[in-house]
């Protein structure tokens, strides 16, 4: 059994980091409450951006264009949105299991990461990492959006990649966030959207359809990664809280079960104190 300053130590130990933990807990809530309304107003044009342009594609008979095909390389980029810090439970762990326990063989997969942790996870599982933009994930803004999107277009424009997915973490509200994988381009029609087609007339693009869907789909995936980026920060401080809050909880569990031990481990050392004299007493009477 322990000793009593065993106990102590421990719980001394336990009662330091409780303390860190309370304070990451609140930081973290006032970074969520920011994060969360910005998300919250950024989560509709997101969303309306996403169906506007499935919806237009789809009613573009068949428009050929390179945006809307596969490319002859069977490489995928992946954009992979973590954080750049752990202690947030299994935020980062979920967004790279998408990637390695997926369909898709390690070796056609390129990835184009935002944040340490998942782009050390994936780099330690041999997957290849073609851009490193973690800096972005302190910060996002549209501008970064762009630039990143920039760079993974003209590499599917170059054969580098025939397909681009996006992996990254839904948030829902403060206690919910799923991780996504989703296919960005070619661009692929829902079968909502392809019967909403059939009772449309078809689409047209002034002043040619090239020109227009070079324009559009560019903008398309930089409101996509924005929106990802700012769902993703928005989940990531959620995750924290939570985490920490759980952690604060069981520090608070130990704490009561040391203070317990303590106790009785006092108790019994004061009673074998009683005994031993009481027995001294007896011997000298």
């Amino acid at each position: 059994m322990a000793s009593m300053r065993d106990i102590k130590r421990r719980k001394g130990s336990i009662q330091s980091t409780q303390q860190i933990t309370k304070a990451m807990k609140l930081v973290s809530t006032v970074k969520l409450q920011k994060a969360k309304g910005h998300a919250e107003e950024v989560n509709p044009y997101f969303n309306h951006m996403y169906h506007a342009v499935t919806s237009m594609l789809a009613r573009s008979g068949t428009v050929n264009h390179p945006y809307l095909k596969a490319g002859s390389s069977t490489k995928k980029g992946i954009v992979v949105i973590t954080s750049n810090r752990g202690l947030a439970g299994g935020y980062n762990s979920n967004i790279t299991k998408l990637i390695t326990d997926g369909e898709i063989p390690k070796e056609d997969i390129v990835l184009y990461t935002i944040g340490n942790k998942g782009k050390e996870a994936l780099e330690r599982r041999g997957y290849e990492v073609k851009l490193d933009a973690s800096e972005v994930i302190e910060a996002p803004t549209y501008a970064d959006a762009s630039d990143i999107c920039k760079k993974v277009l003209q590499d599917f424009a170059a054969g580098e990649i025939g397909e681009i997915y996006l992996a990254y973490t839904h948030f829902k509200n403060t206690v919910v966030h799923e991780p996504k994988l989703m296919k960005l381009l070619p661009v692929e029609f829902d079968d909502v959207d392809t019967e909403a087609s059939d009772d449309n007339v078809l689409m047209n693009y002034e002043p040619n359809e090239e020109e227009a869907l070079n324009m559009i789909i560019p903008k398309y995936i930089t409101s996509l990664f924005y929106g990802a980026l700012v769902e993703a920060v928005a989940s990531e401080n959620g995750a924290r809280m939570q985490a920490m809050d759980s952690a604060t909880s069981n520090a608070e569990e130990m704490i009561d079960d040391l203070t317990l031990k303590f106790n009785r481990a006092r108790q019994g050392s004061i009673t074998q104190e009683l005994t031993e004299i009481i027995a001294g007493a007896e011997a000298l009477s």
